[in-house]
């Protein structure tokens, strides 16, 4: 994925996700885009305490304050970070492992799939160290898997080589 805004959209929505089931957030990820204006950067970077207060009522979104508060704040951090690498794909994807499927750690879950990564932690630190909030190595991780940054898709699943070809379009594209 290379949106600037549908990737602020899934780093804002693995950020609610914390610590909840994923389909809680599915369920209410038109009810977030409502709330949000689609998580249009500027839209979303000039809410006020005001909007704050409506999205704490909103009950069609997870009402948490400081998850509210962060991606208002993302929002405003993400501004910043486009203007100073051009867009957020090209930052995000810098972080992209460059080894086969994207795997540059261990796991010790009998999966092999990991929860965290070098990479994860890497962007996590780069994002945090400008001031994003709601950004942990396991957050990033999620984010970076669903984004196809990481492909850990197990052997066996049927999608494997499709998601790898292309993680590997989109990182040759940017070489």
């Amino acid at each position: 994925m290379q949106d600037d805004q549908r990737l602020f959209e899934k780093l804002c929505l693995e950020g609610f996700q914390a610590g909840l089931s994923w389909l809680t957030i599915l369920r209410k990820r038109e009810n977030f885009r409502q709330a949000f204006n689609n998580f249009n950067l500027e839209d979303v970077a000039s809410f006020s305490d005001g909007d704050v207060e409506r999205l704490l009522l909103d009950a069609g979104i997870v009402r948490h304050r400081g998850k509210i508060e962060a991606t208002i704040n993302n929002a405003k951090r993400a501004l910043e970070l486009k203007e100073i690498e051009g867009s957020l794909a090209d930052f995000f994807w810098s972080f992209a492992p460059d080894t086969e499927f994207g795997r540059d750690g261990e796991s010790s879950h009998p999966s092999g799939v990991a929860s965290v990564s070098p990479s994860a932690t890497a962007l996590s630190r780069a994002l945090k160290k400008r001031g994003w909030k709601f950004v942990g190595p396991t957050t990033v991780y999620s984010f970076m898997q669903s984004m196809g940054l990481i492909n850990d898709h197990v052997e066996t699943c049927f999608v494997r080589d499709e998601c790898e070809q292309a993680r590997l379009k989109v990182i040759l594209n940017r070489k």
